[in-house]
């Protein structure tokens, strides 16, 4: 299963000082700016020519993001190694709800020992 690095979440105190800086200064593409309810805003962007983007924005956990084809086929194939993964989970309405959602919208996490979050997506056609 290929395992690619798709979204580093960066922690900021201005989410729209931050994407002008992003965005207008080092001339990173805005691909996503989103919200969901009051507390949950989505910010992605993406330096140009990168296969990664960051994301910034609120009611986001700092980590790091991987897409897979197969959420639950990566999911178990952790699991056999040991590591300590959640549920494949999605949101609805602004929460997270178990079992997989639409496109782009299964996911499922793990922390590594130093305490870094990784989440893995479900990417459709990868």
């Amino acid at each position: 299963m290929d395992w690619k690095l798709e979204v580093v979440v960066i922690p900021v105190s201005d989410v729209d000082r931050a994407k002008d800086f992003y965005a207008e200064k080092l001339g990173f593409n805005v691909d996503v700016d989103n919200r969901v309810g009051e507390t949950f805003r989505n910010v992605q962007l993406t330096p140009q020519g990168s296969a990664c983007s960051v994301t910034i924005g609120t009611g986001l956990t700092p980590g790091l993001q991987l897409v897979v084809a197969d959420a639950q086929a990566a999911r178990a194939e952790l699991v056999g190694r040991g590591v300590d993964v959640s549920q494949i989970q999605h949101i609805e309405d602004g929460v997270w709800a178990d079992g997989p959602g639409g496109p782009w919208n299964t996911f499922f996490f793990f922390v590594d020992p130093d305490g870094n979050s990784w989440a893995v997506q479900e990417k459709p056609g990868m």
